[in-house]
């Protein structure tokens, strides 16, 4: 367990890591405006805030902002790959946040952060991926009752937490932030389409025109991908195991099929389900020479990798940065990114900083909603209205788009049932 305080790799990188995180704040005027306000209005004052984020610059300044409204602020990494180490360094040396994440920490250290974040005691904690909650639910059960409220960040942390809701088991509040508008009609479509394929583009340079793209999943990060694919030239193929969302992607334009066929005619796989083994063995078998797999899920479970670890012939680490190599038994080579896990985090440096803009700034919101007023009840809560309209408005302020405003006459009609035909 780290005992100084913070546990980064090198506090020299701290210089190199506040210049990034400066940029990112200019592309992020709403946040920066909420900073602003809460660094007036103080709306964290007393609470100690445990952060369970990818340490990325544009996450920097999140904490700058939950620091300027009063917080004690501690973070640790939700992800070993996502760390940017000079980011890291710069919260610790520059802003005085408390950090634990090393890039590609093993499974032990990354624990450990965790541990070393619940230690202070957090009255409020977000999370990315709910790996902190249930920490906090299991080894750290006797906190709980002091934590007033948690926002989770990411689509596989809301399924967690409901299905701990659903059992009985939850006991904290906690706000689905991953759920709001303002984060996955933007951050998840746009985010993640655009930072899926620029980590592919990164690792392998490869040209994804004429490509055939196999998606697996269309939900809104799918439906991204899926997109943004297609816009670069790829012939795109959606898999599905939901009917609604498999007709929709059919009507959209995109081929749909179970995967057990898409595995013999695709050149780039993309898992995006939040669910376990979505690219196995009888998958991996079809596969043609050279095929190139990914993941763009929360976890590493999506592609079976302990499969491929332990039935490939031989296994090539690094052959270039991020890309590591199975020869299968029938001699056919498929190449996993990043260790097959956040592909637009271990591959590339995540999603712009403008549209983490709107999902921070409704991090930041949700935050004070929940250290105000009443203690929330205990279980999985929808980020309120207002606060959606209120990123959005100050989004759209930011851009220099003006919209329309009903008048009283409209507001009128629309609230009356008596004017028919």
């Amino acid at each position: 367990m780290p005992k100084n305080g913070h546990d980064v790799r090198d506090l020299a990188l701290a210089p190199l890591g506040a210049k990034r995180i400066e940029w990112a704040d200019r592309q992020m005027p709403v946040l920066r405006l909420i900073r602003e306000r809460f660094a007036k209005d103080q709306p964290l004052k007393g609470q100690r805030l445990g952060a369970c984020l990818h340490v990325t610059c544009e996450t920097a300044n999140l904490l700058r902002t939950l620091k300027a409204g009063g917080a004690e602020v501690i973070c640790c990494a939700s992800n070993p790959l996502s760390t940017q180490d000079d980011v890291a360094a710069a919260l610790v040396a520059e802003y005085g946040i408390p950090v634990y994440a090393i890039h590609d920490e093993n499974r032990d250290t990354y624990y450990n952060h965790l541990r070393a974040t619940l230690s202070q005691r957090p009255t409020i904690t977000m999370d990315d991926g709910a790996d902190l909650v249930s920490l906090l639910h299991t080894e750290f059960r006797e906190q709980a009752a002091d934590v007033r409220a948690s926002m989770e960040e990411t689509t596989t942390g809301v399924i967690r937490l409901r299905a701990m809701q659903q059992e009985g088991a939850l006991r904290i509040p906690v706000v689905a932030v991953n759920d709001a508008q303002t984060k996955h009609l933007f951050d998840n479509r746009y985010g993640t389409g655009q930072s899926t394929l620029d980590g592919i583009i990164r690792a392998t340079g490869v040209l994804i025109a004429g490509s055939v793209v196999v998606v697996a999943g269309f939900g809104w990060c799918g439906r991204g991908i899926a997109s943004r694919a297609r816009g670069l030239g790829a012939e795109v193929i959606v898999t599905e195991v939901d009917p609604i969302r498999a007709l929709e992607a059919a009507m959209e334009g995109f081929r749909v099929m179970p995967m057990i066929e898409a595995a013999k005619i695709g050149d780039i796989f993309i898992s995006a389900t939040g669910d376990r083994s979505v690219l196995g063995p009888p998958h991996f078998n079809l596969m043609k020479d050279g095929a190139i797999l990914c993941n763009a899920g929360h976890f590493d479970v999506e592609i079976d990798i302990a499969y491929l670890n332990d039935s490939s012939s031989r296994v090539e680490r690094n052959i270039t940065q991020n890309v590591d190599a199975y020869v299968l038994p029938n001699r056919r080579t498929i190449y996993v990114l990043g260790q097959g896990r956040l592909v637009n985090l271990a591959c590339a440096e995540g999603h712009p900083a403008q549209v983490m803009d709107m999902s921070f700034a409704t991090q930041a919101l949700a935050a004070r909603w929940a250290a105000l007023g009443e203690p929330l009840p205990v279980r999985v809560h929808e980020v309120p209205q207002e606060i959606e309209n209120e990123v959005a408005s100050l989004k759209l302020a930011a851009m220099g788009i003006r919209i329309d405003t009903l008048t009283d006459e409209q507001k009128k009609y629309l609230s009356s049932w008596r004017t028919g035909t």
